[in-house]
């Protein structure tokens, strides 16, 4: 069984939000959007409503999530509601963190009231701002805590096993973003996310934004090749969960190279320009990064294609073999 979850709004807003969530997380399942239209009324948007309701093959958990508590939506949903209190629910002031934490919920929750409790606090905490503004007092709570993490552990401490567990190694040309911040970590359950990269590492602006798009709870490091290869052969951090970003399959070449013990590469995304050919939609090869993909394969590194957990895997042989073919064309 999964909670049915449907959007609803007035004008366009509930299906940009479901587009956007897909885009993120990938396509869905019992999962709809209504608006109400300006020149509609409520019985328009009830009747969209019982429409999405009557779409799901499983009717017994729905959540409703509207824009505005006391709107038409919201009302026409309540409506419904009112007959199925003790297994449907409705979460008002949507916004896009908040839907994603929904359809993330479905994985491991099984009711619509608990899903409505756990998401509402992740909706408030997707508002901030930017710069971030804090009042002094905020200020000097933030150093001293942050003075307090910072202890460091002595140097021979052997936490867990002693050995960083990587639960995702991914090469994404846009590093930290919406799918991983979102459909990755919810999937992988990381308590750290690691960007593996020389240049990002020197440009303070990037380092500082990435920094800021970090996931509730998940600390982020944005780490030369030589600190990430200190921290895999640190005991210290064995109890480590990472989720480890690439720019490029270079990088995660250099770096597997180097002596850190990943496994596999997620291919997420590589980003076109001059010299490459696109092989699907999200990824562009250049016979570097085919020669890089070779050589990782003969080192025993697998590979999995996808943008969002959701996809099907693509099957890296047959990239290859279509990078291969187009790169000989151009020439």
């Amino acid at each position: 069984m999964m909670v049915g979850i449907i959007l609803a709004s007035h004008g366009g807003f509930a299906e940009g939000i479901h587009q956007s969530a897909e885009m993120i997380f990938g396509p869905q399942a019992e999962f709809e959007s209504c608006i109400l239209k300006p020149d509609e009324g409520p019985d328009d948007i009830k009747r969209k409503l019982k429409a999405a309701i009557a779409s799901f093959d499983d009717q017994t958990e729905i959540l409703f999530l509207v824009d505005l508590f006391g709107g038409t939506p919201f009302n026409q949903a309540a409506s419904l509601v009112a007959d199925h209190k003790d297994k449907w629910a409705i979460v008002s002031g949507m916004n896009l963190p908040l839907v994603i934490e929904a359809l993330s919920q479905r994985f491991t929750v099984e009711t619509a009231k608990e899903i409505a409790q756990a998401i509402v606090p992740v909706g408030n905490e997707g508002i901030k701002i930017y710069p971030e503004v804090v009042s002094a007092s905020e200020t000097k709570e933030k150093t001293l805590a942050d003075n307090k993490k910072s202890a460091k552990i002595p140097e021979g401490t052997v936490l867990g096993d002693g050995k960083i567990e990587y639960v995702l190694a991914r090469v994404d040309t846009r590093l930290l973003h919406g799918q991983v911040a979102t459909g990755w970590t919810h999937t992988t359950h990381p308590n750290r996310i690691i960007v593996v990269s020389d240049k990002v590492r020197q440009d303070k602006l990037r380092t500082n934004m990435i920094k800021q798009a970090a996931p509730n709870g998940v600390k982020v490091s944005v780490a030369p090749l030589k600190n990430m290869v200190k921290a895999n052969n640190d005991p210290r951090f064995g109890e480590t969960r990472a989720l480890v970003l690439f720019e490029t399959v270079e990088d995660a070449l250099a770096t597997i190279k180097a002596g850190v013990d990943i496994k596999e590469i997620n291919l997420g995304s590589s980003a076109y320009k001059e010299g490459k050919v696109n092989v699907t939609k999200a990824l562009s090869f250049d016979q570097t990064d085919v020669d890089a993909i070779k050589e990782l394969q003969n080192m025993g590194v697998k590979f999995d294609v996808r943008g969002v957990p959701s996809d099907q895997p693509a099957n890296i042989d047959d990239l290859i073999r279509s990078a291969e073919k187009k790169l000989a064309e151009k020439k």
